[in-house]
């Protein structure tokens, strides 16, 4: 028991960087989740919620416990004199006669460490046993990679130890937790049902619909701006400047200009020809309109939905909240109310 304890003691720091870690990132990495959910179910579950959580912190854990902490100073390893590859696969074998029980351990962690990753593979997304088992050592090959070159380079020598044998036995670990889901499916069946587009869609999948959008808008004014930049400087050798601003000013006002035209085109002109659905709405299976209006309301619909947009977007501590507090009493966004 003492040498669990020992073990399991030298990973609490790592635990708690994944749960101080966890609420920066869980929007970022959830809502892609989130949205292949939304995608391939045509609802969220509350059970599918929880779980995507779990499986963001699960991520997160990954990296903390195989990453941090971070070397600090300018000596030891990482900075002076790194800590050499282990390429022998069975090198376990050794390690066993010289430590016994935590060498033991530390195989039976390096396979357990895993099998949420396939059980998440399995059940979460479906996944198939051998896409499930090529994640699983895609991700310990990429974590090996990165305690072989310092952080791909961040620091000048390995601070932590790539070892084959971890790549083995997590992926073995991934493996058994795809088994552990498909035993767990054929207690638990998931339900299959039809596909529609959904004309009264939840707050939840609304702000994924948004996500979405957000995303095509900002990569696409940063494509659109790089194009006229680099177009403008192949022409005229220097940076784009309009009058009386400077380069950094006038890439301000452009890329303004570009998103808000972006915007208006992604939430007004798509779902205006494509029955209410937006991008993002298509992915989730939604539409913003909950049922038909003539063009003069049509119009009146869509500008009282753009100015609640934007005042989540520019006001987002304020407007977001209250929108949440409105939609949980009336079941409705203020623009719905639209005849």
């Amino acid at each position: 028991m003492g040498a669990v304890k020992g073990f399991l003691a030298n990973y609490s720091g790592n635990l708690q960087a994944a749960l101080v870690l966890w609420p920066v990132f869980s929007a970022m990495l959830t809502l892609p989740i989130l949205a292949y959910l939304y995608h391939r179910d045509g609802r969220l579950r509350f059970g599918s919620v929880v779980a995507t959580y779990l499986a963001v912190l699960y991520v997160l854990g990954i990296g903390c416990f195989t990453l941090w902490p971070l070397p600090d100073g300018d000596v030891g390893p990482g900075i002076t004199y790194g800590v050499p590859a282990n390429f022998n696969p069975l090198n376990f074998i050794g390690d066993i006669q010289k430590d016994g029980l935590r060498a033991v351990f530390q195989l039976l962690f390096n396979v357990v460490f895993f099998v949420p990753l396939g059980f998440i593979a399995g059940r979460l997304l479906r996944m198939r046993f051998w896409p499930t088992v090529l994640v699983a050592l895609g991700t310990s090959v990429l974590v090996e990679t990165a305690q072989y070159t310092g952080l791909f380079g961040l620091y000048d020598f390995a601070y932590r130890c790539c070892d084959v044998d971890d790549v083995i036995t997590n992926t073995l670990g991934g493996a058994v937790g795809w088994m552990l889901a498909a035993a767990f499916t054929m207690v638990m069946p998931q339900k299959m049902e039809a596909v529609d587009i959904t004309e009264h869609p939840g707050f939840l999948r609304r702000c994924v619909a948004l996500w979405i959008d957000l995303t095509i808008i900002q990569l696409g004014t940063l494509l659109v701006w790089l194009v006229i930049s680099g177009g403008w400087q192949l022409a005229t050798g220097a940076l784009p400047q309009l009058p009386g601003l400077d380069s950094q000013q006038t890439n301000e006002l452009a890329a303004g200009v570009i998103a808000a035209v972006l915007f208006l085109v992604v939430e007004v002109v798509v779902p205006w020809r494509h029955d209410g659905s937006t991008p993002g709405g298509s992915f989730v299976r939604m539409t913003c309109e909950s049922h038909p209006r003539t063009t003069g309301y049509r119009i009146a619909f869509y500008v009282a939905r753009t100015l609640t947009l934007a005042a989540a977007l520019y006001v987002p501590f304020v407007a977001v909240p209250f929108l949440l507090v409105f939609y949980l009493i009336a079941r409705r966004m203020p623009y719905d109310y639209v005849p």
